[in-house]
């Protein structure tokens, strides 16, 4: 009976021998490191303006910025703001017209982050775009003719036109931007921003028997060209709002798309 019990013992030690032989290792890594991505708000002031409207008593503006982290690579992007500017357009050293404009403005659109940290980092360099309107008032405060035929006036001189206010209420703007930006993460979930934009103005609603000269957001408007050029310098903290686990294999353990 116990040589019986012994041969049955050693029979089932050789057959799970031969079965873990038979059975194939597979020495290929497996997909196993998971990492956590923040998603969130990151909202913030453009530091620009205030700047400027220290340095120029005709300029006052605030702006705000914000944007929402959709998937790796892409952002939800808006901005919103107020500006005001007084300015004179001179012409032989005399005084053309003088004029104030205010209003407000906002842009809608989306980044793309091209930029791939270590992970831990999450700086960013992106191109995007938006679709912005302004809705703004003018007024001119005084102007003066420039006498083309001269048959009134001498040469290099202007005739007197009014120095009585003129208000231009209800006017706006429509435009599209290309937007070339960064930011960098000074700390944890603060941003020092700073984006440089190529505007394309695409309606204008103009005033009477007077141009537009500057648009809240669009900056100095020109007959020749519809392209204006702009940027900004921001602040901003990011607000966690939830995380997601994506998997990652070893070697890229230390890259953060």
């Amino acid at each position: 009976m116990l040589r019986y019990f012994i041969s049955l013992i050693i029979f089932g030690l050789f057959s799970q021998l031969n079965w873990a032989q038979d059975k194939s290792i597979d020495l290929n890594p497996k997909d196993t490191i998971t990492r956590k991505y923040a998603y969130g708000l990151r909202i913030g002031v453009d530091l620009s303006k205030p700047v400027m409207g220290m340095l120029n008593e005709d300029y006052n503006g605030l702006e705000f910025v914000a944007d929402y982290r959709l998937s790796d690579k892409w952002y939800i992007a808006v901005e919103v703001g107020n500006e005001e500017k007084s300015d004179d357009e001179n012409l032989n050293q005399s005084i053309l017209y003088s004029y104030t404009t205010e209003g407000n403005y906002a842009k809608a659109g989306m980044d793309y982050n091209t930029y791939s940290n270590w992970y831990g980092m999450r700086n960013q360099i992106t191109v995007g775009g938006r679709l912005a309107h302004s809705s703004f008032s003018s007024t001119i405060h005084n102007f003066n003719y420039w006498n083309l035929n001269r048959t009134y006036a001498p040469e290099n001189e202007l005739i007197f036109g009014s120095d009585t206010p003129i208000n231009h209420e209800g006017l706006n703007a429509t435009w599209l931007e290309f937007v070339l930006g960064l930011k960098v993460e000074l700390i944890k979930n603060m941003y020092l921003g700073m984006s440089v934009r190529m505007s394309h103005l695409l309606s204008n609603t103009k005033p009477d028997n007077f141009d537009n000269l500057w648009i809240p957001g669009f900056n100095k408007v020109t007959e020749e060209a519809k392209w204006g050029v702009g940027y900004n310098y921001s602040i901003s903290y990011f607000i966690p709002l939830y995380k997601k686990v994506k998997k990652k294999k070893p070697e890229e353990e230390n890259l953060e798309n």
